[in-house]
């Protein structure tokens, strides 16, 4: 214990450090992009400083491990480098006992990843992507002065409202034009008030009118239908938006139930992100071994490079999955499945294994 305590005690100091120090500029990034749109009316205040801790939120899921790793190699390299680890030798203590006590710290940070990708992200996303609408119907609201045409994102529809009432969010004395070429019609809605578009995941751009007339002309045949309505829902298609917003802010018990390569891929980067976390800080362990005077660009430099390569492997083989060309066997598991195979022969080579 007093062993696990002093291992995950020079493990952590550079941990809280490094972790911090990456959160405050994904901070910086993200707060100057999101104020810069509150700059321009696109969002308030409030709004941008909540998509800015829902962003930092997601991007924790890749920082929590990258942090652990470069911390676990600092770590265990300073002990290396002030001659603890010999004494440790010298005790009688093993490697296997060193990457025992890096594990027991790692299963806590894999935990707490693990949490973040499976439900905190998801929950992130959603929220986000609910913020944004709202903004975004907020902005277009102030876009859609009266008197102009303004042909509707995501739609063919064209509308023009006389008047614009930004404290309830309608439009007064609103017209709604849409053409069928192929059927040789024309719908027509004319009336009194509308709330216009919000963009929800997974359901079509809807607006709503109140007090009005619905016309659908016939102009080949001339067999015109008139509806009067107090209150009529239009859904406009909007499959580019359902298709960016449905995956990432789907639940994960959804995603695995899901056949689609795309749900696939994104299912087992959440559920192996914890492993990829464990495997990466035990391979700091190897990486980080060096003499007591020995320059450490060395191992740093392998240790960096090993990062870079294993991360990327995976974000191709994700990608490959996505479409289609690689099942979910072997999937992203092939991945782990040779860090795990990377981190035996670290362990074992005879340059690491002598004292």
């Amino acid at each position: 214990m007093i062993l696990d305590r002093h291992i995950s005690l020079e493990i952590i100091r550079p941990f809280v450090t490094g972790l911090g120090l990456l959160v405050i500029i994904f901070i910086g990034f993200s707060a100057a992009r999101q104020l810069s749109l509150a700059a321009d009316g696109q969002l308030d205040m409030l709004t941008a400083f909540k998509l800015v801790g829902l962003n930092t939120l997601i991007t924790l899921e890749i920082l929590l491990p990258s942090a652990f790793f470069f911390s676990v190699l600092a770590a265990i390299g300073r002990l290396y480098r002030d001659s603890e680890m010999s004494a440790f030798y010298a005790a009688g203590v093993s490697r296997a006992r060193i990457l025992e006590a890096v594990l027991k710290l790692a299963l806590v940070i894999a935990i707490v990843t693990g949490f973040l990708s499976m439900l905190g992200r998801p929950w992130a996303f959603r929220t986000s992507y609910e913020l944004e609408s709202q903004a975004a119907a907020e902005f277009d609201l102030k876009k859609m002065s009266a008197g102009e045409f303004v042909n509707m994102d995501g739609s063919d529809y064209t509308f023009i409202a006389g008047d614009v009432d930004l404290e309830q969010g309608l439009h007064k004395n609103v017209f709604l034009q849409k053409n069928y070429d192929r059927k040789g019609r024309s719908e027509i809605i004319v009336a009194e008030a509308a709330a216009m578009p919000t963009l929800n995941p997974d359901q079509a751009t809807r607006a709503t009118f109140y007090r009005g007339y619905n016309y659908l002309l016939d102009n080949n045949k001339g067999q015109d239908m008139t509806l009067k309505f107090n209150e009529l829902v239009v859904q406009l298609p909007n499959e580019e938006a359902q298709e960016k917003y449905r995956r990432k802010a789907e639940t994960t018990l959804n995603l695995s139930q899901s056949s689609d390569p795309k749900d696939i891929a994104e299912y087992q980067w959440r559920i192996t992100t914890p492993i990829g976390a464990v495997l990466l800080a035990l391979i700091a362990v190897p990486l980080s071994r060096s003499a007591p005077r020995e320059s450490r660009f060395r191992n740093v430099s392998i240790a960096v490079l090993a990062y870079i390569l294993l991360f990327s492997m995976v974000s191709v083989l994700r990608t490959l999955i996505e479409q289609g060309k690689l099942g979910s066997i072997p999937g992203l598991w092939s991945a782990y499945a040779l860090q795990a195979l990377v981190l035996l022969v670290l362990v074992t080579q005879p340059r690491l294994r002598r004292q």
